[in-house]
């Protein structure tokens, strides 16, 4: 390497490359230390910065600091003297501990390496690209400690990393001189760049490998089951990096919304399945050499406590943070046998609203509700079992709420759907900001219309029925199975029942079932027996499941959803590769409304069971989950399967 440092001069703690070859000479040698010093300020006089005498005040006024009971570095004594300035100081600790600060100069970045990092994420956090050789990236940095960031541009580049300090003030003309000059690089909005699509020329090299290449050649690098069952990998491990970020990457390309990563003892493999419209589907299989190391990753994304295996952690992952697409991950960690762990990584992707004609709610139960959430105030419920959309028919019905006159408040945990007008408040139970205690803070912040996560206990309950009572819109959910059924647990769990048939305007059940592919759904003509079949399960919740009653139901069938000759077409999947083979692609929603009228109340007041409501909503008009789910099977929505599956009760 050439003759550009030294080691008895300020300068020597700069070093300005003449080419990228010099450069890559200098992060491939060993480092020099300055003149061999013992400690800093000996550093500090063979660099010319000092003098003796000036250590030897510093080191006094140190020491008698000391003798009071205070106790600061050498290094903060000589900058508050003007005797070293902030710059020297920070030359000279790098070059003590073998570090260089590089100055770019005339250099050329590789445009391999520029390709590599979009001009966005350069511009925004100070990093210059400038050498891309062999499975490295050379990277100029402000702060070359920064383990975010590395990790971002790791994930970026999929590149080793080799970070150094750069000069002070020469990053900024630096990267927009590098930018300029290569006009292909990545612009801003792409967080891939050229790695995700494959850029021309030398920047095809670093295309990234999907999670299926990466495991492949994790199995070809093991072929032994000895060396299966050795942990030799590490969390900081190039590939398993890669890896995790390919899995993330993909599940979000799958539509999934879990993903469940599974470990055995050796010599068993850990599994990995995603949950795509509601169903476990195995995805990888990785060797068990990665079972530690794969959990310490993701811990370290979600800022956990590597070093607890005991016990269960929660923690997020921003996934913008390490260059994917603006998606939060939800992580909880569950020990299991033999000290292994667990890990679940629920997608969260900052959704927005879907329209509330868009979620599947028939023509009558949309005008309905739509009717319902006019009123100025009252209590509406949207109830079903965990994970079955309540929090997007909420927000679907905000939606239309959310006026430039109307003050809404939401209190989620967490917040899964942002909405611009909202003002949205993510509960923290660690520090007593529960729903309840955010209920009594909205009232005292003049609402219109408030949001409530879940009622989950009587207090929150209580205090959204007599928030609604005094003039304010209360949405909420419920985890119970049926309309009927979600007044009957309000009063078990000690509600007011004249309160509460005061402020009830309506209680939405639903559940998710799976549309059928349209792209490859097939007919069929539905024989007699079939629809005979179907209206009897459609007519047992009402007290007329007589022969009578299904053939006029048939009937009615064959006029709504019939041709002309009076036959129905009913739909089975098939498969095909839009949907992956499954048949299914997406979900929907069957829903069940029950309003509130005074038969209602009057159950409510005189704590009916649920039977009761039940049939008293019937006769006033209410569609049953199975009702409506049926309804949607004849439209050729989705199937009988899908239907029984989701509302057997």
């Amino acid at each position: 390497m050439a003759d550009t440092t030294t080691q008895d001069t300020a300068s020597s703690q700069y070093f300005e490359p003449r080419n990228t070859d010099e450069l890559w000479d200098l992060v491939t040698s060993p480092h020099p230390v300055v003149g061999r010093a013992r400690h800093l300020g000996e550093a500090l006089i063979n660099a010319g910065m000092l003098q003796p005498t000036d250590l030897m005040q510093s080191l006094r006024m140190q020491q008698s600091e000391r003798d009071r009971g205070r106790q600061r570095p050498i290094g903060q004594i000589l900058t508050e003297l003007g005797l070293v300035s902030q710059d020297q100081l920070r030359q000279a600790i790098a070059a003590w501990l073998g570090e260089y600060v590089v100055h770019p100069g005339h250099l050329q970045p590789d445009p391999v390496a520029v390709a590599l990092v979009p001009r966005s994420v350069a511009e925004r956090e100070s990093v210059l690209p400038l050498l891309a050789r062999d499975d490295a990236l050379v990277v100029l940095m402000a702060d070359p400690y920064d383990r975010a960031l590395l990790d971002e541009l790791r994930f970026l580049s999929q590149r080793r990393l080799v970070p150094l300090q750069a000069a002070p003030g020469t990053l900024m003309p630096a990267i927009a001189k590098a930018y300029s000059v290569h006009t292909d690089a990545p612009k801003e909005g792409n967080a891939n760049g050229a790695a995700r699509n494959g850029a021309t020329g030398n920047a095809s090299a670093a295309a990234r490998p999907s999670s299926q290449e990466l495991v492949s050649n994790l199995n070809s690098m093991a072929p032994d089951s000895d060396a299966v069952a050795t942990d030799v990998v590490t969390e900081s491990d190039n590939t398993l990096v890669r890896l995790i970020n390919s899995i993330i990457d993909e599940a979000i390309a799958h539509r999934a919304s879990d993903i469940h990563i599974e470990t055995e003892p050796a010599p068993g493999n850990v599994r990995v399945r995603l949950r795509i419209d509601g169903d476990l589907v195995p995805y990888l299989e990785l060797p068990a050499r990665f079972r530690y190391a794969m959990v310490a990753r993701i811990k370290i994304m979600a800022t956990m406590d590597i070093s607890e295996h005991r016990k269960p952690q929660d923690g997020k992952i921003d996934f913008s943070r390490f260059g994917g697409p603006p998606v939060e991950l939800r992580v909880v960690t569950v020990p299991t046998s033999r000290g292994l762990e667990d890990v679940v990584l629920r997608l969260l992707a900052g959704a927005k609203p879907l329209p509330l004609e868009n979620i599947g709610l028939s023509p009558t139960n949309l005008q309905a509700l739509r009717e319902m959430v006019k009123k100025p105030y009252g209590l509406v419920l949207v109830v079903g079992p965990t994970g079955c959309g309540k929090t997007t028919t909420l927000h679907s019905v905000i939606r239309d709420l959310n006026t430039s006159n109307r003050k809404i408040w939401t209190a989620e945990d967490p917040i899964e759907i942002t909405q611009s007008g909202l003002r949205q408040v993510q509960m923290n139970a660690r520090i007593g900001w529960t729903f309840a205690a955010a209920m009594r803070t909205f009232l005292r912040a003049d609402p219109d219309v408030i949001m409530i996560g879940e009622m989950r206990d009587e207090e929150t309950a209580r205090i959204a029925i007599e928030a609604s009572l005094t003039g304010h819109l209360v949405l909420s959910t419920l985890h119970t199975n049926s309309a009927p059924e979600s007044i009957a647990r309000l009063l078990e769990i000690g509600l007011d029942p004249f309160n509460f048939s005061d402020s009830l305007l309506a209680i939405l059940a639903q559940r998710l079932v799976r549309r059928l592919c349209t792209q490859c759904r097939e007919p069929h003509a539905a024989h007699h027996d079939t629809l005979q079949a179907m209206a009897s399960q459609y007519l047992e919740s009402s007290a007329a499941n007589s022969a009578e009653a299904r053939d006029a139901l048939i009937a009615r069938w064959r006029k709504a959803y019939g041709k002309d000759d009076g036959s129905i077409t009913l739909w089975r999947r098939q498969g095909c590769p839009q949907c992956e083979s499954h048949g299914y692609k997406g979900r929907m929603g069957i829903h069940e409304l029950m309003l509130s009228d005074e038969p209602i109340r009057q159950h409510i007041r005189h704590r009916s069971s649920a039977t009761e409501i039940r049939l008293s909503a019937l006769a006033a008009g209410m569609k049953t989950l199975r009702q409506d789910g049926i309804e949607k099977v004849l439209q050729g929505l989705t199937d009988m399967s899908e239907v029984t599956a989701a509302t057997n009760l």
